[in-house]
Order: C-alpha cells, then structure tokens, then sequence
C-alpha cells in the first residue's frame, strides 16, 4: 500500500467502543502508547475490526498540531502523543517537525515557521503531538 500520509503506523486493535454510528478504537500504537481512531459503525464490519486485529492507522502531517513541555496538554484533541523532536527541516512558510515518539517510531507534522519558532521547537526538546481521533484512517490488509 502506498499513500501520501506521512504517518503510517502498524498498531493491534486493543479495544473496539461501539456506538450508535461511530466507533471508537484503541490502538496500541508503542508498548506505552495508544491511539485512538473514530470510524463509523459500517467500517468497523466492513473491515472486520476486532481486538488482537493488526491494522494501519494512517495520520496526515498537517492534521497534527504540536505541543511542548513535559506535561500532557489540557486539549479535547483525542490523540495526545508524547515524543522529542528529532528532526526539524524548515521552508520559508512552513516546518516539517519529526518527533520521536518511542519504540522505533517517529510521528512528522507540518507547522508553520512561526509556530515552531515560537515554541522553540528544536532536535532534543520534548513535545506532544495532538490530532483528533476522526483525523485517523484505519486500513487493513
């Protein structure tokens, strides 16, 4: 599968939340680390999803917005990922930041320059990214 998502992640299926039209899954995304993905009712059985299920979870760079500083944010933003940036490459409107985010996985994200001055986002300082869990596509093999 190829795609333009910059953050493809393998995940297992911890937990399916059923609802009225959306469902909400768990993902064990690192050993420490869940994500959480909003689909509807009729993906769910369309992909099969059930927990131990391994799925791709699928996040756009520019959905992501950053955080720093130690403690998890106060947001409504579902997906709250603690990481350290490793990489920061700058355009003259926009930044491409990486962070890593622990078990051999990096997230990236697009800010603007601005933004990533502000926050002083640079290789080494902690950060969190945040997206919303609907922001997530599930795909299965």
């Amino acid at each position: 599968m190829k795609t333009s998502a910059r953050n493809a992640f393998r995940c297992t299926v911890a937990e399916v939340r059923q609802g009225a039209v959306n469902a909400e899954v768990i993902l064990n995304l690192t050993d420490t680390v869940t994500l959480a993905a909003t689909i509807t009712e009729e993906s769910i059985r369309d992909l099969g999803i059930s927990p131990g299920q391994a799925v791709t979870a699928l996040v756009k760079a520019s959905f992501v917005m950053l955080a720093t500083g130690e403690a998890r944010p106060t947001v409504s933003a579902r997906n709250r990922i603690p990481g350290t940036v490793a990489h920061r490459e700058d355009g003259p409107v926009s930044c491409e930041i990486t962070l890593d985010i622990g078990g051999g996985k990096v997230l990236t994200a697009v800010v603007t320059r601005d933004g990533a001055d502000e926050l002083k986002l640079q290789p080494g300082a902690p950060a969190w990214a945040l997206f919303k869990a609907s922001h997530v596509i599930l795909a299965v093999d």
